[in-house]
């Protein structure tokens, strides 16, 4: 029995390229919650309880009903085409777990910086971290229910950005709500890091 052309042909595969992309913000911001909520795979997730000892150092201000935090990273992944995967690194929020964010901004494209209005200084660190790297970087402003809603001149005013950052509003809760949030981020980065002449 003979083969025809038409057997010996394959199938287009495409490689997709692969992005890495931090998430980052201050304590109980939504950072871990943000990586589940877009993950087509099951997050890789490092948290733990808060105790008793960690009291003194863990401000839980404004988010009193959490419970855990995250003491490494957060991983997930999300396919946005055929030819584009992303890697999603969600940083740790309290200060002593920052020696971990130069090993986790290795390589990365850009970043997520997530804003909560009630506390919009703990987001300032995130931002220098970034700024001083040259890592292309959006701002997310989680919208939690009882917060007060700014327009994104305002937030883009108050965090003393430069005119180009993107500042976007979302709920880290929604898929495509945090989708566009990625998107914008990786239009960021591709823009900044695109020769220019």
């Amino acid at each position: 029995m003979g083969y025809g052309h038409s057997d010996l042909v394959r199938p287009h595969v495409v490689e997709p390229v692969t992005l890495k992309i931090l998430v980052a913000g201050g304590f109980g911001v939504g950072k871990t919650t943000l990586v589940g909520a877009v993950s087509e795979i099951r997050p890789l997730r490092t948290e733990e309880l808060l105790t008793e000892a960690g009291r003194p150092v863990d401000d839980i201000a404004g988010v009193e009903s959490k419970t855990t935090t995250t003491v490494a990273m957060d991983f997930g992944r999300i396919t946005l085409r055929e030819d584009l995967v992303l890697y999603l690194f969600g940083t740790p929020g309290q200060d002593r777990f920052w020696f971990l964010w130069d090993e986790l901004a290795t390589g990365a494209l850009g970043a997520v910086v997530l804003a909560d209005t009630r506390r919009l200084e703990d987001c300032f660190a995130a931002i220098d971290y970034f700024e001083r790297r040259d890592i292309a970087f959006t701002v997310a402003v989680n919208c939690f229910q009882g917060a007060d809603r700014y327009p994104e001149d305002s937030v883009r005013d108050a965090l003393d950005l430069d005119p180009g950052t993107p500042v976007v509003l979302c709920d880290a809760r929604e898929r495509e709500s945090v989708k566009h949030v990625l998107i914008s981020v990786v239009e960021h980065a591709m823009l900044a890091t695109a020769p220019r002449g």
